[in-house]
């Protein structure tokens, strides 16, 4: 604990709040929120921790704190702060799937779709449906009972869903406004929940036409009851209301918590969703902010009850939600909150030895090479390959791991600019002095380590850009590989040693895939250069093929081979004239 941290402590007020930790780069890692910041506070650097929060708190270099009125006014604000930080140790719902609505347009000749954006257009929404085939199934249904139209823009003729009766044609027939209206309260009703009365509604509509002798109508009327029964009634009712609900149950083990959410809607369960992760607070407080960011920040549709277990502050949740929230003590619901809490112990049970596996896999390896260099736990590394053959389209590509993972969002590729031939030091000169400067310029986050893929003459072209140029002191290191491609030694300091690592250790397996990752992306993205460069030299010397065509060709074809493939037709088509076509075809097969 640094002394910055000593004296803030002592400054902690009894209040409640929200704080920020923040790294030695000022990056903030941790938001949290208290009833009493000071003690809250406190505690992260008192006491014993597990390995998890233990390092959380190795990384805090220093924090801040936000004074808020009241408990609910701390959650909501740190909500706010995880969604505007996005700190890599608080739980993080990216989850941005959203589940499709059934919706009834407003329209003067109004039609049925399925669409996953909710908008203010007046138009009726019926959802959500967390499974699409049920959505579909249902639209379907209403298409036979229900002939709307199904087009985007009105024909100018009849179209085959009005010979099959699911349309009424308005392209070619007048429908009255009446007629619209009786079929979208209907269909309204229909999706509310009232499915029952329209079935009942149909079946005496078809007795009243068997008995005036209307059998064609009546077997109309039979089909349409057989659908619904078919599609709607396929699946056990468990609640008997029709009301739209989620459940919520959680877990908590080994500072791990994972949370079940059952969807029920219109009385059925159709989907669940499992959340598992870390947590550095109490169970209680850290269930709010997740039911927080369920529903803002996972976009999950917001149901008109809640069920939760009893160890929630319930007060705290319908203030957070805005909906009515319910902690059932008896009967169907109270055995809905305990299934869900049931299956949150048997997925924590079941997956917590591959939770373990993994961390040691990564994050451990991470700390153990931290202590292998004698440097700051690499949270974050970034690793450089070049890629070129013989000088020709040389390309550059950097992947980023952070905590021992993969992070493809912040990979990179760069097309080197100002080296002429196969000069591998220059290229490394290159793209680590864009990489650099740029990253200084935006205030971008900057690596723990810099990995190197190449043997001493790569790392100390690297040192001199970072160092000499740009005035940067970041650890660097080379991975040298073996005849046959295989990393073989990790070369760090200044001057560079080779520093001993057991093959079968996680840190060798990690920088193993690091290696292996940039190389892979270094190569296809060379690939892919080297095949557009190509591609457009074949076509340099034909006259009347300029830059546009090229371009032109290029999408279309996107070989040489299929090029070769097609005929003149194909070229013309394209807007070649059939002489320029007849001179590329002659250049292909030569």
């Amino acid at each position: 604990m640094n002394e910055t941290i000593k004296q803030k402590l002592t400054l902690l007020p009894d209040q409640p709040g929200c704080y920020l930790m923040k790294d030695r780069q000022g990056t903030i890692i941790y938001v949290g929120k208290a009833k009493v910041l000071k003690n809250r506070v406190r505690s992260y650097f008192t006491g014993s921790h597990d390995g998890k929060t233990q390092r959380l708190v190795q990384e805090i270099e220093d924090f801040e704190y936000i004074v808020t009125s009241s408990n609910i006014e701390a959650l909501l604000l740190e909500l706010n702060l995880i969604k505007k930080y996005d700190p890599k140790y608080n739980v993080m719902l990216k989850d941005d799937k959203t589940y499709p609505f059934i919706k009834l347009t407003a329209e003067r000749h109004p039609k049925l779709i399925i669409t996953r954006k909710v908008k203010k257009d007046k138009g009726k929404y019926f959802g959500p449906y967390p499974n699409v085939g049920a959505a579909n199934e249902t639209k379907k249904l209403l298409d036979r009972i229900y002939p709307l139209r199904k087009c985007s823009t009105l024909p100018d003729r009849v179209c085959l869903y009005y010979h099959l009766g699911q349309c009424l044609a308005p392209c070619v027939n007048e429908v009255s406004e009446e007629q619209y209206k009786q079929m979208t309260d209907e269909i309204t009703r229909f999706l509310n929940g009232g499915y029952k009365e329209i079935k009942k509604e149909l079946t005496e509509k078809m007795t009243a036409a068997a008995e005036d002798l209307d059998f064609e109508r009546a077997k109309e009327y039979r089909d349409k009851i057989i659908h619904i029964e078919t599609i709607m009634e396929k699946q056990k009712i468990t609640m008997t209301d029709f009301t739209d609900r989620d459940v919520f149950g959680y877990a908590v083990d080994k500072g791990w918590m994972c949370v079940q959410v059952f969807f029920v809607r219109q009385g059925k369960m159709i989907e669940r969703d499992v959340s598992m992760f870390p947590i550095y607070n109490e169970p209680e407080e850290e269930i709010l902010t997740f039911l927080g960011q369920f529903y803002q920040q996972a976009n999950h549709f917001k149901p008109k009850e809640i069920l939760i277990q009893d160890d929630v502050d319930l007060q705290m949740a319908e203030q957070l939600l805005a909906v009515k929230v319910l902690q059932p003590q008896r009967g169907q619901k109270k055995d809905l909150v305990k299934m869900a809490i049931k299956n949150a112990n048997i997925a924590l049970n079941e997956k917590f030895s591959l939770i373990e596996k993994d961390e040691e896999r990564t994050v451990k390896a991470v700390e153990n090479l931290g202590e292998l260099l004698r440097i700051y736990t690499p949270h974050r590394i970034e690793s450089f390959d070049n890629s070129n053959i013989q000088g020709t389209d040389p390309v550059s590509a950097m992947v980023v791991f952070i905590d021992g993972k993969a992070n493809k969002r912040e990979y990179r590729k760069y097309k080197i600019k100002s080296v002429q031939g196969p000069d591998d030091y220059e290229s490394m000169r290159e793209v680590t002095r864009r990489r650099y400067t740029r990253a200084l310029k935006e205030n971008l986050p900057l690596p723990d380590l810099i990995i190197i893929d190449g043997g001493k003459g790569h790392v100390e072209a690297v040192r001199d850009v970072l160092e000499n140029e740009l005035g940067m002191d970041i650890p660097l290191a080379g991975l040298v590989k073996d005849e046959k491609h295989r990393t073989s030694q990790l070369l760090y300091g200044n001057p560079l040693e080779i520093i001993p690592l057991p093959r079968n250790s996680q840190e060798f397996y990690l920088l193993q895939r690091i290696q292996d990752e940039v190389h892979r992306f270094a190569i296809t993205f060379h690939r892919e250069t080297r095949g557009k460069s190509a591609f457009q030299s074949m076509l340099d010397d034909i006259p009347g093929i300029g830059e546009k065509r090229k371009k032109i060709l290029l999408k279309h074809f996107g070989s040489v081979k299929k090029m070769k493939e097609a005929t003149k037709e194909e070229f013309t088509a394209l807007g070649l004239p059939h002489q320029v076509a007849e001179e590329l075809i002659k250049k292909l097969q030569s």
